[in-house]
């Protein structure tokens, strides 16, 4: 495969992406203080196990590529909209944050897509399957969001 080494980038950055989000996540659904962050908090506990199974199975991804799975060293946070609140109780920007960090994994897994197409159609059946798993994480928050910018 021509093209490995710039598979696996793509992966390990996925791969630190979902981690960034696993720490977010966690949080954000410990912090949220009020009646109405009940929900989001719950929603929040939920996501926090498939994301990590995404990081896993990246993870597994990038090994069976014979890359190497990265120590936290080389880890580079990039989330700052799901960033921890003074407000504890600014639920809505906690649902932006999480509607833009889904949206980040998507582009990134639309990116690796287009990387594996024709080429590693196993990685891209993978990365499609995690891609449509976003996809409803989005559109869960967005529906979240509908309720807070009434």
């Amino acid at each position: 495969m021509s093209n490995r080494k710039e598979i696996v980038k793509e992966l390990t950055k996925s791969y630190w992406m979902e981690i960034e989000t696993v720490i977010n996540y966690i949080s954000n659904s410990i912090n949220l203080d009020g009646v109405r962050a009940e929900e989001i908090k719950k929603s929040l506990i939920i996501d926090i196990a498939e994301e990590l199974t995404h990081a896993q199975t990246l993870a597994k991804r990038i090994k069976e590529l014979d890359g190497v799975i990265p120590g936290s060293m080389e880890f580079k946070p990039g989330q700052k909209s799901l960033q921890t609140l003074e407000d504890t109780t600014d639920v809505a920007t906690v649902i932006e944050g999480v509607i833009e960090a889904e949206e980040g994994a998507i582009k990134q897994y639309n990116k690796i897509v287009k990387l594996c197409d024709g080429v590693d159609y196993v990685t891209q059946d993978l990365v499609i399957g995690l891609l449509a798993m976003e996809e409803s994480h989005k559109r869960e928050f967005r529906g979240f969001l509908k309720e807070y910018k009434k």
